[in-house]
């Protein structure tokens, strides 16, 4: 892509799209200003804050995480941006939070010393449609509708309501483009010294070519895993020669014969 179009894009970009929300958020204040936002709380310091941090279960399967941040109480958070509600179902919240969990206890530690963790996601759309501003899901004991004291929390953000309240006005900067029109300072800064500022310009550039490198990847692995299936039902070439054709792993092939034996 070249530069010119890179930068059109940038200026394009809203908190509302992942990878730009990752970027402003890396700073640890802006981070902290959105966790204290959405808990309503002004007292939380955020002490580190990763953008794009990949999680591996045991089976090897990963998930990037937009935003994974830690408090001076070493509290954990997890903020995701979705625009499409499918994304933020609540399997895929626990997925999050059980991935956290696993990733932080070290072999023989017990298990009450699991700190407490966040999953936030903010929706495009009223994830509940319901009208609310926020969805906040804890576990309770049924029969006495007494806390289960777990430690985990699912948070969703409804980003349509954009009123006059802390997140009301969050939330209308996430949609904003210009950061002159935004009501937080400190976020707007970031905002602009990403979108205008050489250096940051430079961070948002290698982002964005990052992410149509991958998006490319995924196209061609797509089209390779469609002309492996055509191969596969023709029933004339061997696994063997379909994974040299395609380039595709041969666990790969054998495993889509699998699925149209099944």
């Amino acid at each position: 892509m070249q530069h010119e179009k890179i930068i059109e894009k940038i200026q394009q970009m809203c908190l509302m799209h992942d990878s730009f929300m990752s970027a402003v958020l890396q700073h640890k204040e802006c981070c902290e200003i959105v966790i204290n936002t959405i808990l309503g709380r002004d007292d939380i310091t955020v002490i580190e804050s990763r953008s794009q941090h990949t999680v591996t279960n045991l089976h090897g399967r990963s998930v990037r995480l937009d935003v994974f941040a830690k408090d001076s109480s070493d509290k954990l958070y997890n903020i995701e941006i979705q625009r499409d509600n499918t994304g933020a179902v609540p399997q895929r919240a626990r997925y999050n939070s059980s991935l956290i969990d696993a990733n932080i206890l070290s072999a023989g530690e017990n298990f009450e010393t699991l700190p407490e963790t966040y999953v936030i996601f903010i929706t495009e759309k009223d994830m509940y449609n319901k009208g609310l501003p926020l969805y906040t899901i804890d576990r309770v004991i049924r029969e006495t509708n007494e806390s289960f004291n777990d430690g985990s929390h699912i948070i969703y953000v409804n980003a349509e309501i954009r009123n006059e309240t802390k997140l009301g006005k969050l939330m209308s900067d996430f949609r904003c483009t210009d950061p002159a029109l935004m009501h937080n300072r400190i976020i707007a800064e970031r905002v602009d010294y990403l979108k205008n500022n050489k250096e940051g310009n430079k961070i948002m550039c290698k982002i964005v070519e990052e992410l149509v490198d991958e998006i490319r990847d995924e196209l061609i692995t797509d089209k390779m895993l469609e002309i492996a299936r055509k191969m596969l039902a023709k029933g004339t070439y061997s696994p063997e020669e379909i994974a040299e054709i395609s380039e595709l792993p041969l666990d790969e092939i054998k495993k889509l014969t699998a699925e149209r034996n099944s």
